[in-house]
């Protein structure tokens, strides 16, 4: 993989982490699947659909497709039984290579770099954990830490806020078109990360 990187230097670096630092797109969607099925949701969910809400908080996206079919499936219930699931496979996820060489030697420069994930911490951090990035990131902001998700740019200005770096001197990695937005949003540079073989 190679990445279109603006040819200028930032002060501060905002990463997402599903599908940007950590390749765990075809594992979330295999828990979004199991857990559609174990709650009896009235719809098939196909992958493009899944690739498309990426960055996107789950509770976020089941509303959506309560509303556009009719239904009434707790969000909760859910994203619970999605988190188990994910959580007994974290095993199999694995960096994405291209984004965490990246990540590795701005850190090894001392710069200042953060995570602005569309998932929980119970999800990022575990995530972070197996891949043995963790120990780069010491600001992780997820839906809990801001009124607004991905697409609005409320995550991303408060990891620049906590990097104690103007938006405009950010460059965000990014794999969804939520997180894209985001960061136009925030007035942000951003690289878009492909999650999937197109």
């Amino acid at each position: 993989m190679t990445l279109d990187l603006p040819d200028r230097e930032f002060a501060g670096y905002i990463f997402d982490c599903d599908g940007t630092l950590v390749d765990s797109m075809p594992l979330h969607y295999r828990a979004w699947t199991a857990s559609f099925e174990h709650h009896g949701a009235p719809w098939n969910w196909s992958e493009d659909e899944f690739y498309a809400s990426a960055g996107v908080p789950d509770r976020v996206t089941v509303g959506k497709l309560n509303e556009e079919y009719g239904a009434n499936i707790d969000p909760d219930d859910v994203h619970a039984y999605k988190l188990e699931w994910y959580s007994s496979s974290l095993h199999e996820l694995s960096p994405v290579a291209a984004v965490e060489s990246i990540a590795r030697e701005l850190h090894a420069q001392g710069k200042k770099i953060s995570v602005a994930s569309g998932s929980d911490l119970s999800i990022v951090q575990p995530s972070l954990e197996v891949t043995g990035l963790i120990e780069m990131f010491d600001i992780i902001i997820t839906p809990a830490d801001v009124e607004r998700g991905k697409p609005a740019p409320d995550m991303f200005l408060l990891a620049a806020e906590r990097m104690g770096v103007a938006p405009e001197h950010c460059l965000v990695f990014e794999d969804g078109q939520a997180g894209i937005d985001a960061a136009n949003a925030a007035g942000m540079a951003s690289v878009f990360v492909p999650s999937r073989d197109l």
